[in-house]
């Protein structure tokens, strides 16, 4: 076997068990064992909710087990025919299986992916806020300029994107943003963007053409389904009402229609003034509140949640986790995962998707390993 097939192969055995890890594939084929025998009881549809939520997990369970052990096979029966191919001096069943085993990476790496957004709320339309740090119009502009790239992102995938709330900079760039990103799997995508973003580069606001650093912080957060309870009274809460500011609306700056709303015991705020009216904005509002105390939720059950601690830090040097280097070279590089770009214009225009694979997959895998340095 050539030197180039037997390295596809050994990434592909190593997805597999990682797969198999993830799906905890023991107890994955005992809970499956039980439903089907669960499915064949008489009684099963006294309970029509019930029994539909069943199924669709055992349908679930059948697909995902079913495809890895395809996966598994698919390579060893290639293997196979590899070794036989050149013990008969046969090239053409060689080249033919070589061929399949780079075709079953690609299906693999599809499978990873699907694997990677089979979250509680991963399929979710997703909540995005853009927050400046500290330094004036510098972070402000690139506050900006990531409200930008992750609308180009969401654009490139034909999702809907909606502005929601937005704080203009005194000069230049934005102070705050809040963004609802309509499209399935937008929070499965998206969840692992929450942290701090810096950037380096000559400002084009010192009139000395310095180089200048700046920081501006992402949260990520899912939008509640209808079955989703999340129990919160008006008397946990601050409302508070002020002018819109922006451009655009006949009610922008002249009525207090935008409604910030404050859950006094975590200190989470979340605003909306893209409604017409108050009423709209804080009916607004208050989903976005259900749905952030519902992230502070899913964040608890998940072991991986460095990137939204950092986010909840100041933002600014030692809680990045990805830097964005304009000058002297062209670089962006995240910080937990290694993954590097020597094309910032196109990151920035919103090509994200391999920095979001690696970082969920870095997550599937636990987030261990050796700190990733930073770049200067």
């Amino acid at each position: 076997m050539r030197a180039e097939t037997e390295k596809l192969v050994d990434e592909i055995k190593q997805a597999i068990s990682l797969l198999r890890r993830h799906f905890d594939w023991d107890q994955a084929l005992k809970r499956l064992e039980y439903l089907n025998i669960r499915s064949e009881d008489a009684t099963l549809w006294n309970d029509p909710q019930e029994a539909q939520k069943l199924m669709r997990e055992r349908q679930s369970l059948e697909d995902g087990i079913n495809s890895i052990t395809s996966l598994s096979r698919s390579l060893e029966d290639n293997i196979g025919l590899i070794e036989l191919g050149e013990e008969e001096g046969d090239a053409d069943v060689v080249s033919e299986a070589e061929t399949a085993i780079r075709s079953l990476a690609g299906e693999t790496k599809a499978r990873q992916i699907e694997t990677m957004l089979s979250g509680e709320a991963d399929s979710n339309d997703t909540y995005l806020e853009v927050h400046a740090g500290a330094g004036g119009t510098e972070s402000q502009d690139w506050a900006n300029m990531l409200l930008r790239m992750y609308t180009r992102w969401a654009e490139r995938r034909r999702f809907k994107v909606e502005v929601l709330e937005v704080h203009d900079g005194e000069e230049a760039g934005i102070k705050s943003a809040t963004i609802l990103i309509k499209g399935h799997n937008a929070y499965g995508w998206l969840k692992t963007e929450s942290g701090v973003h810096r950037l380096v580069r000559i400002s084009p606001y010192d009139s000395n053409a310095r180089r200048h650093t700046s920081f501006s912080s992402i949260w990520v957060y899912p939008v509640i389904d209808d079955n989703i309870q999340i129990d919160v009274s008006e008397s946990d809460v601050r409302i508070d009402t002020y002018r819109s500011s922006g451009a655009g609306g006949q009610h922008v700056n002249t009525t207090d229609s935008a409604v910030r709303i404050t859950h006094i015991a975590t200190g989470i705020a979340v605003a909306c003034q893209a409604g017409r009216s108050q009423h709209q904005n804080r009916a607004k509002a208050w989903e976005m509140l259900r749905s952030r105390l519902y992230e502070e939720e899913l964040k608890k059950r998940e072991a991986a949640a460095s990137a939204t601690e950092a986010s909840k830090t100041e933002i600014g040097w030692g809680h990045q986790i990805r830097s964005y280097v304009l000058q002297p070279y062209q670089l962006v590089k995240d910080l937990r995962t290694g993954m590097e770009s020597t094309s910032p214009s196109d990151v920035l225009d919103g090509d994200l998707d391999e920095f979001m694979e690696a970082s969920l997959s870095h997550r599937i895998e636990g987030g261990a390993g050796q700190p990733v340095a930073d770049i200067d």
